[in-house]
Order: structure tokens, then sequence, then C-alpha cells
């Protein structure tokens, strides 16, 4: 197991385990392609008696946590973005996932949208910027809606910090392979029944992915993603 460091036990305070057991779980949920009961008979096999709402319960209170942490200690990213947007099932209709990663492949930012327009594909640029940096280049797909939003962006930038616009398929696909991991996480899920539990597990998701590109400062990329994530929580 690991230990946490004591600041952060205050979050802990009412539930139903120890803060180390009820982490893992929120660990292995995020990290892994299983759904709530396979974890419900993992933890059972442990000898921990918890149904799956408890569980989903310990996620949705805890992942804002663990965004908190992450985004405190993640290292600097590239100024050369890869964007796109993905489909995300929720109660039967298509929700968006807006997504950039740096030319490495390290995750920029994410942002979870009920709609695929302008509006929503600036929103997202505002909060990676806010976040990270002004990117120099931006790479989009042909979607219309993104390439309008970095034009509305550009009328706020000066001369000299204006991004530049590609709309390229080969500097493209790299966002697109990154895709892959997340939606593989999201599967098992079936869907989601309201849009707070579902920003907040992709949230989770994205998060232990950042930890395991090896993204947060201080990180080692020998250690496996758990040993990483244990050393963040008990930072």
């Amino acid at each position: 197991m690991f230990s946490i460091t004591r600041r952060l036990l205050l979050y802990f305070k009412g539930l139903c385990s120890s803060p180390e057991l009820i982490l893992l779980f929120v660990y292995m949920q995020c990290r892994f392609s299983l759904s709530y009961r396979d974890l419900e008979e993992m933890m059972h096999m442990r000898g921990a008696k918890i149904n799956h709402s408890t569980l989903q319960r310990w996620v949705i209170k805890l992942i804002p946590l663990i965004d908190q942490e992450v985004r405190k200690r993640k290292c600097p990213v590239g100024n050369s973005w890869r964007m796109d947007e993905t489909y995300v099932k929720l109660n039967g209709k298509w929700i968006y996932l807006y997504r950039a990663v740096d030319r490495y492949g390290d995750t920029v930012d994410f942002f979870l949208s009920e709609r695929k327009d302008k509006s929503a594909a600036l929103s997202f640029f505002r909060k990676a910027i806010r976040d990270n940096n002004t990117p120099y280049k931006v790479v989009v797909n042909k979607s219309g809606s993104n390439k309008s939003a970095l034009d509305a962006l550009n009328t706020e930038l000066d001369q000299d910090h204006k991004i530049q616009i590609f709309q390229n398929k080969y500097l493209h696909n790299r966002v697109k392979q990154d895709q892959r991991f997340i939606k593989k996480r999201i599967k098992p899920m079936l869907g989601f029944k309201n849009f707070h539990s579902a920003n907040i597990t992709i949230t989770g998701i994205e998060n232990i992915r950042i930890i395991q590109k090896g993204q947060l400062i201080g990180a080692k990329k020998q250690v496996s993603t758990f040993d990483n994530f244990a050393k963040l929580m008990a930072a």
C-alpha cells in the first residue's frame, strides 16, 4: 500500500474505509478498463465488502482532489499543439471531449462539452491557455468550428503572439492516437447517466494518463504509473 500526506486526510472525513484503500480503488477505476461491478468484486476479494454505488461516490468525491494535485505539479508542455474532439455517450446521446497534446504527445488539456461548436472550442482553448501557455502553432482537423475559434482568439492577441493554424492530417494523427487510451477506459462504463459524473470520471482518466506519461515534476519514468501516483498523494 502507500501513505497519504496529512494535509489531504481531511478529504476522506466521513468515508467508510481507509484513505489508502479508497485511493487505490479510485486509481484502479481511472487506470484500467474495468466496470464498477468488476471493481466491487475485486474489493470483495480483498475482504472489503463495499458495493459499486459506494465506489462510484468515492470517485465523484476524490477525483477533484487528484486533479488539483496533478495540475499543481504538471510540467510545462510544448508550444506546438494538436487538438481534436471525440464523442462520449451520455444517456444515449453524444457529448464531446475536446483534447490537445503537444508535439511530443504530452497532454495539454481537456474539456467536456454538451455542444460541438465554435463556442465550445473557444472555451477549451481559453482553459488550455490559462492553465498552460499560449501556443505558437495549433494543428486542428477539418472542423470549421475549431478553426473559427482560433481565428476569434487571434483577434485578441497582438501580432507577435498570434497562433499559427494548420489543418494537416499527418500532424493531427498524434492526438487521434492518444484518444485511443481514453476511449479504452470509457468503453466498459457503457455510457454515463449525467454530465457531472461524466466530467468527473473523464477528468480522473485524463489525470492518470498524465501521470502515466511521466508529466509530473519529479516523476520517475523508470517506475510504474502507480508508484508515481503514490508519490503524488504522499507529497
